[in-house]
């Protein structure tokens, strides 16, 4: 792959998890869950993290997404009790913040 298309591919990535950034910021329950399933997944150059996977997926939970909460409990399974402690606490950050 060229350098130039390498640079075009980054820049379609970015702005497509930029966009699912800001509908999430905004409270957008679906930009939530897509966004705990790209950083539970690594994938459209999101790394995996699954503590901002879960606080994500947890946000969108609340919001009564079903499909969040599966994830979420799924993720949970492979998570320490530490990393979940950590997600909850990031998440009622962001709830207090918002």
């Amino acid at each position: 792959m060229s350098i130039e298309r390498r640079k075009k591919l980054a820049s379609s990535l970015r702005s497509y998890t930029d966009d699912y950034q800001q509908q999430a910021e905004a409270g957008e329950s679906v930009a939530q869950f897509q966004l705990g399933l790209l950083y539970s997944t690594g994938q459209k150059g999101i790394p995996l993290d699954y503590v901002t996977a879960h606080k994500w997926l947890n946000l969108a939970a609340v919001r009564g997404n079903d499909d969040a909460k599966r994830l979420r409990s799924e993720l949970a399974d492979v998570m320490s009790r530490e990393e979940i402690s950590e997600a909850q606490r990031l998440a009622r950050e962001w709830v207090s913040a918002h």
